[in-house]
């Protein structure tokens, strides 16, 4: 049985279980959750209202979630005297999924981010974000509806490893001598200095976890995106480890696009060789005839994908990307459907985990029940549906739409949509519940 220092477990509710590396989920899981710092307690305490709500709903009775509080973060720093104590990641590591709020990363100075640090410990190496338009919400977009796409980032590597030296330390100078003296790499004796490491390993791991997502979903095409016309080591490197991993592992499942641009593709006695007639045959973005039902896997250059994603908006489906390109490109995408209040995420292992909204702490807001939790509770909506509960999931994601068609919405997508008065945070909740009873 495992230990805590601090912590209770609740004394009802079951552990999910992995049985023959599947997961055995129960009606009544334990959920570890972190309220998060700042706006963390106010959008936690409406989520869970929804959360609750929905599997009451949907399954009246029969399901039910144990929530087990734990603690990181500022609250953690009250009861343990440091922001990330191991009560936390045990609890985590042991019941498998868990939801978090948004956590204070300070700058400059003070830890580093606790958020990159759970990542790194419990190697949660696919961040997940999908992103697609709720109706309602305002956004810049003629056609934000267009934009439906998960993003799955790498999380443990790149420019994040925090593998950097800061200008005019030894080791900094060490580093700078050695690529002078040995490499012949000419750099500015003042420099700080970081490292990009984009492993083997890790790029086919996520890559591997995308494809099979696209394949489990039905999803159209996977999409490598990275820099890799400059830096052809490291993100060059990701687009081509990707390519081998999906042709290794998933050949009877996919095409690439070189090979559906070059092989002759026959659909109803046409044999087209050129790409706009390639193209021609794909179904829903799948290619038909000879090829079968298969998964499209294709690259785009990082800038490149920036402008297609609002230019040719619907072409994309699942993307994989080395984590700084992840970031922002998820942010980029996240604007399009109104912005990171409408955007949730996760952090996933091969086993663990740890759902969280994709926006910041925001300290100013603190305890005036007044940001929209959308993001954490679309986070729990991609809990529930991992969960194997898509009827509570589905059901929530309806209540949303209809809750902000109403208007009935908090005072950032308020000021956006003219003359309308917002409503706080719980109420929001209380709304989307509201809703979902009458649909239910």
């Amino acid at each position: 049985m495992v230990e805590f220092k601090k912590l209770a477990p609740p004394t009802t509710g079951e552990k999910i279980e992995i049985v023959d590396g599947k997961y055995i989920f129960p009606d009544n899981p334990i959920i570890p959750f972190i309220e998060g710092d700042g706006i963390g307690p106010d959008i936690m305490r409406a989520s869970k209202i929804v959360w609750d709500g929905a599997i009451e709903v949907a399954y009246g009775g029969k399901k039910k979630i144990s929530w087990f509080e734990v603690y990181a973060g500022e609250k953690a720093i009250e009861k343990y005297g440091e922001p990330l104590p191991e009560d936390t990641i045990t609890a985590i590591r042991h019941f498998l999924v868990a939801i978090k709020g948004p956590l204070t990363t300070p700058v400059g100075g003070g830890y580093r981010s606790l958020n990159v640090s759970m990542r790194q410990i419990m190697d949660l190496y696919a961040c997940v974000r999908p992103v697609k338009y709720y109706r309602g919400v305002p956004s810049p977009m003629k056609h934000p509806e267009r934009l439906d796409i998960v993003i799955f980032r790498e999380n443990t590597e790149d420019v994040y490893a925090g593998v950097e030296w800061k200008q005019g330390t030894p080791e900094a100078k060490k580093i700078i001598d050695f690529m002078k003296n040995e490499l012949g790499v000419k750099v500015r004796d003042d420099s700080g200095i970081g490292v990009k490491p984009i492993s083997i390993f890790g790029s086919k791991r996520l890559v591997r976890k995308a494809v099979q997502y696209a394949i489990d979903k039905n999803r159209e095409s996977v999409t490598l995106v990275h820099k890799g016309n400059i830096m052809k080591f490291t993100e060059g490197a990701f687009k081509d480890w990707g390519y081998e991993l999906a042709v290794d592992e998933f050949r009877d499942h996919i095409i690439t696009e070189s090979e559906l641009w070059d092989q002759v593709i026959a659909d109803d006695g046409v044999t087209p060789t050129v790409k706009e007639g390639a193209y021609a045959h794909l179904r829903g973005g799948r290619p038909a005839g000879n090829q079968g039902d298969r998964i499209l896997i294709k690259d785009r250059i990082a800038d490149q994908m920036f402008q297609q994603l609002l230019t040719r908006t619907d072409e994309y489906d699942v993307v994989a990307l080395p984590n700084l390109n992840g970031d922002y490109i998820s942010d980029a995408a996240a604007g399009q459907i109104g912005g990171l209040g409408i955007a949730p995420g996760a952090n996933i292992g091969d086993y663990i985990a740890l759902f969280e909204p994709t926006h910041g702490s925001a300290p100013k807001y603190r305890n005036q029940d007044k940001v929209n939790p959308t993001s954490l509770i679309l986070s729990g909506v991609m809990m529930l549906d991992y969960l194997g509960w898509p009827e509570a999931a589905e059901l929530i994601e309806k209540g949303i739409e209809a809750t902000i068609e109403q208007k009935r919405v908090t005072y950032d997508l308020a000021r956006q949509m003219g003359d309308v008065k917002p409503i706080k945070a719980s109420e929001f909740g209380y709304a989307i519940v509201e809703n979902m009873k009458k649909m239910g």
